[in-house]
């Protein structure tokens, strides 16, 4: 059944929606099995909103006036735009807030399945400034870790931080023996996403072990330092309940935790949770799994740029971003966007602009086979270097051991910082000619002629 007749307007100019602020505006890459884009089109905006196969008696006029509608559908690019009226939009009955389920079940929910199209992936979408006021924002991001780290807001330099491996295996004291061999000269330490209240390490006992490595660091070097702590879990409750025990164990270093919650996997109600509950606690938004939709490979679902302006409208401090093709991790350059889209008062995306209207940023986290000689080719790409870099492997894999690999990291950034070629640096920085030693097959791939140079 042809809809277009109802579910289009191909007249609507996009700068007057926009300019109205009366709905949020999505692109899609679709194609159709077989039949007519526009109308193939039409029936996606009914199955998105007020509309079904097949004519029924219970619509109104009142109905009519919240259609979704396609106002723009380029058959050649493969390209529709929809408008999402905002009075479809779930809110809260407590506060009226926006609820970020409710907007994924509008823009990617059934009509990712519907049967007479082949593929619909939404490549971006414009959150207008009366509906994106409606959703929690971040509370804290870097800004905030700084001041625990007692270092100016807005600096450029990365807050430098690993993840412990093996993710998996070890007992609470090696644990936290890792944690502490680390913050012997770096930052900041996240639990990895598997890592919970498994038998072999069981959560509070490794707090416990982590907080007392904490202190005794910070007692030995003079700086503070920051753990993140996974307190994902099905129930709300579960969620709350870890949250509390583990600032209840790390007594009077509470504000250097921060939170990690799987943003993806667990989804809005989770991270909504601890947004809520512990809004003076970073949120770091893991996205694992992510990549089973926001691939380039994945012809339905959305893309990266969209799940973090998602993130942001959630309220997440942190979320990871990859390594736009430098580390270990499916991306390239393009995903730039996705970055400037968390951290900037304005960004723009591959088909909108979107002016965040004073929410607070998202910092950018930086991890995915990293190390030393991988850090200036990405900070090159990005821009800059605001953001918290995790490396694992680039740090415990480092020949003299993870204090030396966070130092390598730091002497890695300083010779993006002075633009002076890294080999040529590490001819001053122990830590990073070690670097080179310890990652050959970056160092060849990277850096020819290295071995030549450190020779010398």
């Amino acid at each position: 059944m042809d809809q277009s007749s109802r579910y289009a307007a191909l007249d609507l100019p996009e700068a007057r929606l926009i300019a109205e602020g009366r709905h949020v505006l999505a692109a899609y890459a679709m194609r159709p099995k077989s039949g007519d884009y526009l109308a193939a089109a039409a029936h996606f905006a009914a199955e998105s909103s007020t509309g079904t196969n097949v004519e029924v008696g219970t619509t109104d006029d009142f109905t009519r006036g919240v259609d979704a509608l396609v106002y723009a559908a380029d058959e050649d690019a493969g390209v529709m735009k929809l408008a999402f009226p905002l009075a479809l939009f779930d809110r809260n009955i407590t506060d009226g807030k926006a609820i970020l389920s409710s907007l994924l079940t509008l823009l990617v929910g059934n009509n990712q399945g519907m049967g007479d199209i082949a593929y619909a992936k939404l490549l971006d979408f414009y959150a207008p400034p009366g509906y994106l006021g409606l959703f929690d924002g971040p509370a804290a991001n870097i800004d905030d870790m700084r001041r625990v780290l007692r270092r100016p807001a807005g600096d450029a330099e990365p807050v430098v931080g690993t993840i412990v491996k093996p993710k998996l295996g070890l007992r609470p004291q090696l644990f936290a023996d890792a944690c502490h061999a680390f913050w012997l000269s770096g930052d900041f330490v996240k639990n990895d996403e598997p890592q919970g209240n498994q038998p072999f390490a069981p959560m509070l006992e490794t707090m416990r072990a982590v907080a007392d490595a904490m202190a005794r660091a910070q007692d030995e070097t003079g700086e503070a330092k920051l753990f993140s702590a996974n307190v994902t879990a099905d129930d709300p409750a579960e969620i709350v309940a870890r949250g509390e025990a583990v600032l209840k164990i790390f007594g009077e270093n509470a504000s250097h935790i921060a939170f990690l919650v799987d943003g993806f996997l667990a989804g809005p109600t989770a991270v909504t949770c601890v947004r809520r509950t512990f809004p003076g606690q970073f949120l770091h938004y893991h996205r694992a799994g992510h990549g089973a939709i926001t691939s380039p490979q994945s012809q339905r679902g959305y893309t990266a740029l969209v799940l973090a302006k998602l993130a942001r409208m959630a309220g997440a401090s942190g979320i990871h971003v990859g390594t736009f093709g430098v580390g270990k991790m499916e991306g390239g350059p393009t995903d730039r966007a996705a970055a400037m889209m968390l951290d900037q008062p304005v960004a723009e995306g591959p088909f909108f602009r979107q002016e965040w209207g004073g929410m607070k940023a998202t910092t950018p986290i930086i991890s995915g086979g990293m190390n030393a000689l991988r850090l200036p080719v990405f900070f090159a790409s990005l821009g800059h270097a605001n953001v918290i870099q995790t490396c694992g492997g680039g740090v415990f894999g480092h020949l003299d051991g993870p204090a030396a690999g966070a130092r390598s990291l730091r002497q890695a950034v300083g010779a993006w910082r002075e633009g002076v070629d890294p080999v040529r640096y590490a001819l001053s920085h122990r830590e990073l000619a070690r670097a080179f030693a310890s990652f050959p097959g970056d160092a060849d791939a990277l850096y020819p002629g290295w071995r030549e140079v450190l020779a010398g």
